[in-house]
């Protein structure tokens, strides 16, 4: 709606009363992320991720080449009972490739995985940062999962460019700046060529930097299968809550692109932000907000301080009926699966129904691959086979039916129990991990027993499993090593329970912490983006006087602002700064003569400029067509606005992602980015008036300029009929005075301006347009008034611009049919 170019165009009426089902999913798990509308970008950069693809595959496959004889070296230290080489190894390898198999496979050992988790926490204490630091240093790149990012070393940098090790190292540009201007024997205009020269290799290394570092994102962060798919020769997003597929959506800052290099599939244009909200502030604009979901408590405080909505728990209909039996916990993911398919082989025996939620993609594959290798019956509903979710989601509750699907059944699903099958238990729920988010797993094992239906549920767990990795399994793998469990050992007890809830409540509290900054930071643009969308809305929505009106407004108050900057004080004043801005901006004069009585009185100066400029603008909207005028008026103002809006944004982001840069001068990044998008709005809003004023000056309807032109070419016509007849009937003295007169015309200073007859009227009328025009357009042309003479008719050189103002030669123009 803030992007529309017509009043009837937008689509909503209003934010007065949201009701938002399944409010959590949507207020809470969606909120990590802006809303964004974004639009193909102006410059593409596909060639470039073409062009650094190998060079990125090849230092992955070094890094895991690496990896693998980093891995080897901690088993022979192990093996030599050196623990300070396996810490060291294992520390390595972990920060370049946390998922590498062959380091899964070593921490199965539950002595080596202590070890590890130990010298984890030992490289995070001051004693040691310098040795972690020189450890990274000998890998080409570095992973942080928690934070998925991934950092080029400087041994990476040289491996990827070793003729040019500096060729992804930023330059100093403010210092080559300041060497460029204190270099005299410049001149200006060498000067500015250096300038730019600077500013366009600045940007032709920024810009690789960001692409090596998005690809090594797309190869290391992000698994196919689990965080996207590939169909049909295009990337599509999976989302991690739902399991379903996003048509239509892309990641953002060219990630997308990163991911469509890695596949080999096409890549599609680069995108740019049109508009940007958060998820809260878009609901925040409701004047009244509520929502329905049945997994919001442990979300409470969140509603409450974010959205100001109290969390009422409304009892079942019927009594749960469901037993909830304990996690079972493995050491590796193989012992997981193989426990997982047997519960399955022993409930599918009985035919009691099986529903077996994964959480992603990939997982469900290979637990459906073990189901065949099982010989048992069962269907798969993921993103990649989700035409068959009705028909998959109504069978799951017939006897000995066993459903693989993803969190897509998780939420929202109804399962009916068909016949015979309450006496079996009814539907028993397998969650194949946990995830991040104990209100996914709840809605998980709200499939079965509703209605009070009987149901059970169980989640499998295993040490290799996402969550416990970067969470949660330092205490359980302690108490694995202490008990000596062997391979296909479970462990259960409700203490462990709370261990794994406690791993997701950190990430709960990573996820909020993640949502409560990006909020602070959208507050500072969200105050921004209502003066904007205000002063658009008054544009789009306002009749022809109201916008009319605005434009003067912009006019005076640019006026008036530019007058206190230079015309303040009669001591500091500039006014040949201020006639060289006025003369930029408007097509208007003001001579320093006039300026000088009012120096040290800004507003006087404001009354004497405005009114000039006032003047002006009334003159060119006289000549344009009346029916149109309001149209381009409207145009113009929101094209300026939506132009200037676009590249604030993008401004906006690389302030954002720049500004954590500040924490290390011990500064806080969120005041600084208040700091820097104030100033950045100011010009902002000064640029917008500028650009308007100077756009409605140069702008005109196409329709008036034709009916124009046409009128002179239709007064040029008859006043040559005139000259015609009064040659006709003149004397014969009278050609040979037309033949004298040219003898005479280099001595005057200006043509003569004898009284015209009535027929050439209609040209003089618009000798007032076509001087607002030709200022308009920024073209140098002097406008004549029409001759009836001979002589005079030939005062406009035949390669002189035309003066009618279209900018073309005489010759080519109006006196092509008399020169």
């Amino acid at each position: 709606d803030n992007m529309v170019t017509r009043a009837d165009m937008r689509v909503q009426r209003g934010h007065h009363y949201a009701i938002v089902d399944e409010a959590d999913s949507i207020l809470i798990d969606e909120a990590r992320t802006p809303l964004i509308i974004s639009g193909p970008a102006t410059m593409s950069t596909s060639h470039v991720y073409q062009q650094l693809r190998p060079l990125v595959d090849s230092i992955v496959r070094v890094q895991t080449a690496q990896c693998n004889e980093l891995v080897q070296e901690a088993k022979k230290a192990w093996e030599a009972k050196d623990l300070d080489k396996v810490r060291d190894r294992l520390y390595m390898v972990y920060h370049s490739m946390p998922k590498h198999k062959q380091l899964l496979h070593l921490l199965e050992n539950p002595e080596i995985r202590k070890i590890h988790e130990d010298g984890e926490m030992q490289m995070l204490s001051e004693m040691r940062r310098d040795y972690a630091h020189e450890l990274k240093g000998r890998l080409y790149f570095t992973i942080d999962e928690r934070t998925r990012e991934v950092s080029l070393t400087d041994k990476g940098c040289e491996k990827i460019c070793p003729q040019d090790p500096t060729l992804f190292v930023l330059p100093d540009l403010a210092a080559q700046m300041s060497a460029v201007d204190g270099d005299a024997s410049l001149t200006e205009a060498e000067r500015v060529e250096k300038r730019r020269a600077i500013q366009t290799a600045f940007m032709e290394k920024s810009d690789r930097v960001h692409v090596v570092n998005q690809l090594l994102r797309a190869y290391c962060l992000y698994e196919k299968d689990v965080d996207y798919v590939v169909q049909d020769n295009h990337v599509y997003i999976v989302d991690e809550f739902t399991g379903r597929v996003l048509p239509g959506r892309r990641w953002s800052d060219g990630l997308h692109q990163a991911v469509e290099a890695k596949e080999g599939v096409e890549i599609e244009k680069e995108s740019q932000t049109l508009a940007t909200i958060t998820i809260q502030n878009y609901f925040r604009l409701y004047k009244k907000l509520s929502g329905m979901t049945g997994t919001a408590e442990t979300e409470a405080r969140e509603f409450k301080d974010i959205y100001k909505l109290d969390v009422v728990s409304i009892p079942t209909n019927k009594p749960v009926n469901r037993i909830d039996g304990n996690d079972q916990i493995y050491r590796t993911q193989r012992e997981k699966f193989k426990a997982i398919i047997a519960d399955v082989s022993r409930r599918h025996a009985k035919g009691q129904p099986v529903l077996l939620g994964t959480v992603t993609v990939d997982t469900s594959e290979i637990l459906s691959r073990m189901l065949k290798m099982a010989h048992i019956p069962h269907e798969v509903l993921n993103a990649k086979n989700h035409a068959r979710e009705a028909e998959i989601v109504a069978l799951a509750g017939q006897k000995g039916a066993v459903t693989i699907a993803t969190n897509m059944a998780g939420r929202g699903t109804d399962i009916k129990l068909g016949e015979g099958v309450r006496e079996l238990g009814g539907l028993h729920v397998i969650g194949s991990e946990r995830h991040e988010s104990r209100r996914i797993d709840r809605q998980l094992r709200g499939r079965c027993s509703r209605q009070g239906d009987p149901g059970s549920s169980q989640f499998f767990i295993s040490l290799e499993d996402q969550l416990m990795r970067l969470f949660g399994s330092q205490r359980i793998s302690g108490i694995m090593q202490r008990l000596g469990l062997q391979e296909g050992e479970v462990m259960e007890h409700k203490w462990l329970n709370r261990s794994v809830e406690t791993a997701q409540r950190r990430v709960e509290q990573q996820h909020y912490a993640v949502r409560k900054r990006t909020l602070e930071y959208d507050d500072v643009m969200n105050k921004q983006r209502t003066i904007v969308y205000e002063l658009r809305g008054t544009i789009l929505t306002g009749d022809a006087e109201t916008v009319h009106g605005t434009i003067l407004d912009v006019m005076n108050d640019l006026v008036r602002t530019q007058c206190e900057r230079y015309l303040a004080s009669e001591k500091d004043a500039q006014p040949l700064d201020f006639l060289n801005w006025l003369g930029v901006t408007f097509p208007v004069t003001v001579t320093e003569e006039e300026l000088k009585p009012l120096l040290g009185n800004p507003t006087a100066a404001g009354d004497l400029v405005f009114g000039r400029i006032k003047e002006a603008y009334e003159t060119k909207c006289a000549g344009e067509d009346p029916e149109i005028l309001p149209l381009m008026e409207r145009g113009v103002f929101l094209s300026v606005i939506d132009r200037e809006w676009q590249d604030y944004l993008r401004a906006m982001d690389d302030l954002r992602q720049g500004v954590n840069l500040r924490a290390y001068g011990q500064r806080d990044p969120l005041i600084e980015y208040k700091k820097e998008a104030f100033a950045m709005f100011e010009r902002l809003m000064a640029s917008i008036k500028t650009k308007v004023v100077s756009s409605e000056f140069r702008s005109t309807t196409v329709t008036n300029l034709r009916r124009m032109l046409a009128e002179m070419e239709a007064a040029k016509a008859r006043a040559r009929t005139n000259e015609e007849a009064i040659s006709l009937d003149a004397p014969a003295e009278a050609p040979r005075a037309a033949e004298e007169a040219p003898a005479e015309a280099p001595r005057e200073t200006a043509p003569a301006e004898p009284t015209p007859p009535r027929e050439t009227r209609p040209v003089d009328n618009k000798k007032a347009v076509a001087e607002v025009f030709a200022s308009m357009m920024s073209t140098p042309v002097q406008i004549r008034p029409a001759q009836t003479g001979g002589a005079a008719s030939h005062a406009v050189g035949r390669n002189d611009p035309c003066p009618c103002g279209s900018g073309k030669k005489y010759k080519k123009c109006c006196g092509r049919n008399q020169i």
